[in-house]
């Protein structure tokens, strides 16, 4: 008898510390996505709110979770957004998992407290129309939309996609041995291939393709696939015109718009982060001490400086920057973040930039390039140190109808491999950004009154002093939000009773930003014994109230 009863507590304590255990069996195709989120807000339903904006030129849904408590919409706002890139699927999984561990974690006095004062709106998949195509027949990285497109400008439409030349489902590379070429078999792993380098006394010896064939006959392989425009190249600023996979015009697809659309509509967001290739939280954001030399000072107001075109992070966001990167670090345990280069019409830079708020992105896994190697052979060296297999395609020879008598071969590096991790690292990495997403959302801005007095000068003559205090970590607003049409004023309002009078100071004035631990002073005199009322704030900010009995 004793022998079964140990075996049963042995494997209940299995059971209930693997329920501990972050686990995630795969990555969540729009379907799956679409039921975990709808079975959140049923389950949820006094926290949690979904709507669909719009849908994709692909027929797809772009979702919204709203999740918080009481009204919303008057509560600082933070924005967390996935699917920024297609390709980029870990973003989608780190947005949907926050979710379901946000509100998982509803019940526990810190989430409690913290969704009683702030709203979150969770966009899982910005690209799903890109994203599914890990899911589908054909695995190869898209980062576009479904819209048909002229990608070549040759008044055809999506006429050179891929071909799966070897039948194994993933498009790769096709190496070609021809002594005309640019490429040679990386010295360091001979798998890989690299640019020869003059320099070196190195000769050319292949020429190098994505798979397929070359269906307009243009000497270009794959020019011209499936859709489309790039949600993250399609945005108003550093907008490419003619730019590859950039669209028409900024702003032109139906899920940029509704996007935007939603977060111009919302005023108290005061933050935004993305899961994708853009980085400022491995390596922040730089000022630009030229342009802090010239901007103009903080509460100068609204109308001053608005002809200056910021093209740096300000200082006192860059600040905040490097205090959330310091953050991230110690958080989630990361290091050694690549440089990322920014390209055109990205989210991150439009979030700061043009929308004027706190703006942070991540790609939030990454591999350490080492010295001298290209990213291929980097990866094939971290990918074997931590026993990630399967990530590279063996060279196979093919025949293949553009190269006739010559030996053509297909192979490299699987698709998504080097940007997403294995599927075993997803319950990790989901807890850990979960972790640094409440600590930075808990920094909110957050007013408060103090050092309130009230003092009779005599003849039914009172002044009344105060200061309104931020006692959050963040600004009342981004340094880049203060002169922006979008981002709401804070005010004071001043309320009197019947037979009360005031002297002097105003009923309604602005409160200019206040900078994290920062305080500003309001003095009025009121003629009359009674009750004022006084409400200061903003939607980024929430607001408060108090009142002062004058007797």
């Amino acid at each position: 008898m004793k022998r079964p009863l140990i075996l049963l507590v042995a494997t209940l304590l299995i059971c209930l510390t693997s329920s501990r255990l972050p686990a995630q069996s795969q990555y969540n195709d729009f379907k799956s996505m679409s039921g975990k989120i709808s079975s959140l807000s049923s389950k949820y339903p006094a926290l949690c709110s979904v709507k669909s904006l719009v849908k994709t030129a692909g027929g797809k849904d772009i979702l919204v979770l709203t999740i918080g408590t009481g009204n919303t919409d008057n509560k600082p706002g933070i924005v967390v957004i996935g699917g920024v890139e297609g390709n980029h699927l870990l973003g989608k999984e780190l947005a949907l998992g926050f979710a379901e561990n946000l509100l998982k974690e509803s019940d526990s006095t810190d989430i409690k407290e913290l969704l009683n004062k702030v709203t979150f709106y969770i966009f899982p998949d910005v690209s799903p129309d890109a994203t599914e195509q890990f899911f589908t027949g054909l695995n190869f990285e898209r980062i576009v939309n479904s819209r048909p497109t002229d990608d070549d400008r040759d008044f055809l439409t999506d006429e050179d996609p891929y071909e799966d030349l070897n039948n194994d489902g993933f498009i790769t590379l096709i190496r070609i041995a021809d002594p005309t070429g640019t490429y040679i078999e990386s010295e360091e792993d001979k798998r890989i291939m690299t640019k020869a380098d003059l320099s070196k006394g190195q000769k050319g010896a292949y020429m190098l393709y994505s798979e397929g064939t070359d269906n307009d006959k243009d000497n270009k392989f794959n020019e011209d696939g499936p859709g489309g425009v790039d949600f993250n190249r399609n945005l108003t600023f550093n907008y490419e015109e003619f730019g590859l996979n950039s669209g028409l015009y900024p702003v032109s697809e139906p899920e940029t718009k509704a996007v935007l659309d939603f977060l111009f509509a919302h005023f108290n967001i005061y933050m935004t982060l993305a899961f994708g290739p853009q980085d400022n939280l491995g390596q922040p954001m730089k000022a630009s001490e030229k342009q802090a030399a010239s901007a103009p000072a903080s509460g100068q107001g609204r109308g001053q400086g608005q002809d200056r075109k910021i093209l740096n992070i300000l200082k006192s966001d860059e600040t905040i920057n490097k205090l959330v990167s310091d953050m991230y670090h110690e958080t989630t345990g990361v290091k050694g973040a690549p440089e990322a280069k920014p390209v055109p019409g990205n989210f991150m830079e439009w979030s700061y930039y043009h929308y004027g708020r706190y703006s942070f992105s991540t790609p939030a896994w990454w591999f350490t390039n080492g010295k001298d190697k290209n990213a291929g052979v980097s990866f094939l060296k971290y990918a074997e140190e931590n026993k990630i297999n399967n990530v590279f395609i063996p060279w196979e020879e093919i025949r293949h109808p553009d190269f006739p008598g010559k030996k053509v071969e297909v192979g490299g590096l699987k698709p998504f491999s080097m940007i997403n991790p294995p599927v075993e690292q997803l319950g990790e990495l989901i807890s850990k950004n979960y972790e640094f997403i409440t600590k930075i959302a808990a920094l909110h801005p957050e007013l408060e009154f103090s050092d309130i007095k009230t003092e009779n000068t005599g003849e039914s003559i009172f002044r009344l002093t105060l200061k309104v205090h931020n006692k959050g970590i963040f600004a009342t607003c981004a340094e880049a939000g203060e002169v922006n049409m979008w981002t709401r004023l804070m005010r004071m309002s001043f309320e009197t009773e019947k037979g009360q009078n005031l002297l002097s100071g105003q009923k309604v004035q602005r409160i200019s930003r206040l900078e994290g631990n920062q305080s500003i002073e309001f003095s009025w005199l009121i003629m009359g014994k009674g009750t004022v009322k006084i409400t200061a704030g903003a939607l980024n900010t929430g607001f408060i109230t108090t009142s002062a009995e004058l007797k």
